[in-house]
């Protein structure tokens, strides 16, 4: 029996599936090198230590949501799981994560809330921002590089920009509850125009520990729910925070936050010119088309008074034509209106009136005579009833010198095979009741028939 053959493509898929199912997801530590970022978004780099290495690859999906700077030398953990790009056969580790080596725990703590806040909507706030603002409202240390930066941007760029500095601390343990205090207060206190009006929270570059504060949840949802729209500017072009994504814009450096809120005065004044020249030029086209036209028309025009003959002609035969029309439509509304007072006078609603006023006398005087006999043969009727319920009642039978006899229950004792010696009966009269007690129950003989 001959061994089974397998083609080079059957190789490297059971060899891939081999290395998925025996190598889950893992951490794996060593340095970058060889670190690659196409136009497609993925990154491609190996990850070597002292005695070997592996190719790795972050897709674009993951790798928006990684800080870590990764450049060639970085000592770096990727979390991921290994694999075979089969068309190749390459052995390689498909990275789902990126941490700098030495704040691993920091760093991966930081990726899990990132992902919790993108899951709730907190990086989705992009609003357009005021261009230019009317009012800048920047939060940022006083005494630091970063509010240098932009008012030295803010002064070549656009000397007319209104500026206020709110002074907060931006790093330590007090920095993300000062900004996050301050950016209520200004919300609170904003103008009936919020629209026109920006928040710009900014410091320089410093370590991941440095800018830490602005990874705060409770700063991340401020700026999300802030009316005020929000610029975040923190750190240098490598450094991204929770705050940059939640705010509605964002950039890399202090300068280039001044540089994106402000347009730049020397190039709208060099834009205004290369405008007003142009519509000089478009100005005198059009002048010189319309003295064209204007000669045109002198040659076409003629005298007014001809126009004006003709006009007064034709003035006069509409004038005829008015008053034909209006005597004409005078006779026919003169002569409806006649034939519609014709007409009323024989529907005068005084005749009318009378013929209802006398039937309703009569019918009113037929209404009360048969209002009377109904009320007499009722009252006739009732009167017979009484009496012949007066006829059958027990009452009269009793009044007569007849008892009822009832026992202690209510029954009525119709012979003495119904009572005892001793028995109690109540006795009702014609007027009142009697009580009586059973001495002896005697049998009378029937009477003969």
């Amino acid at each position: 029996m001959s061994e089974q053959v397998l083609s080079v493509s059957d190789l490297n898929r059971q060899a891939r599936k081999a290395l998925e199912s025996e190598l889950a997801e893992c951490w794996v530590e060593g340095e970058l090198s060889g670190v690659s970022r196409p136009s497609s978004g993925h990154v491609y780099f190996t990850l070597k230590d002292d005695r070997a290495q592996v190719r790795a690859v972050l897709f674009r999906q993951q790798a928006r949501f990684v800080s870590t700077p990764m450049r060639d030398g970085d000592l770096v953990r990727v979390r991921g799981r290994v694999s075979l790009f089969e068309p190749r056969g390459d052995y390689q580790l498909i990275a789902e994560a990126v941490q700098a080596a030495g704040i691993g725990a920091l760093l991966a703590a930081l990726e899990a809330l990132k992902a919790r806040l993108a899951e709730q909507g907190m990086f989705v706030n992009q609003r357009p921002l005021a261009f230019p603002p009317r009012h800048l409202l920047v939060l940022t240390s006083a005494t630091g590089a970063a509010i240098r930066d932009v008012l030295a941007v803010l002064g070549k760029r656009w000397p007319l920009a209104q500026v206020t500095l709110i002074p907060v601390p931006v790093q330590g343990t007090e920095a993300a509850p000062s900004i996050i205090a301050a950016l209520g207060l200004l919300n609170r206190q904003a103008s009936l125009d919020p629209e026109r009006d920006v928040v710009l929270i900014t410091r320089g570059g410093g370590s991941l520990e440095d800018l830490w504060a602005f990874n705060d949840e409770h700063l991340v949802r401020a700026i999300h729910h802030s009316r005020l729209p929000v610029m975040a500017a923190i750190g240098h072009e490598v450094d991204t925070s929770l705050a940059d994504l939640a705010a509605d814009a964002s950039a890399p450096t202090p300068s280039a936050a001044a540089e994106r809120l402000v347009p730049s005065a020397p190039e709208l004044s060099q834009r205004l010119e290369q405008l007003f020249q142009r519509l000089a030029r478009i100005q005198h086209h059009q002048l010189g088309q319309q003295a064209q036209r204007l000669d045109h028309l002198r040659l076409r025009l003629r005298h007014p008074g001809e126009g004006l003959r003709r006009q007064r002609e034709a003035l006069g035969q509409l004038r005829q034509r008015l008053a034909r029309a209006l005597q004409a439509s005078f006779g026919i509304h003169q002569r409806h209106q006649q034939d519609l007072a014709r007409r009323l006078s024989l529907r005068n609603p005084a005749n009318h009136l009378t013929q209802a006023r006398q039937d309703h006398r009569r019918l009113n005087q037929r209404l009360l005579a048969a209002q009377r006999n109904n009320l007499q043969y009722h009252r006739d009727q009732f009167g017979s009833r009484m009496r012949e319920l007066q006829a059958v009642s027990p009452l009269s039978v009793l009044g007569r010198g007849y008892a009822i006899l009832s026992n202690e229950n209510g029954r009525v004792i119709r012979n003495a095979d119904q009572t005892r010696p001793g028995d109690t009966l109540t006795a009702r009269l014609g007027e009142g009741e009697l009580t009586l007690t059973v001495s002896e129950a005697r049998h009378l003989p029937e009477s003969p028939a």
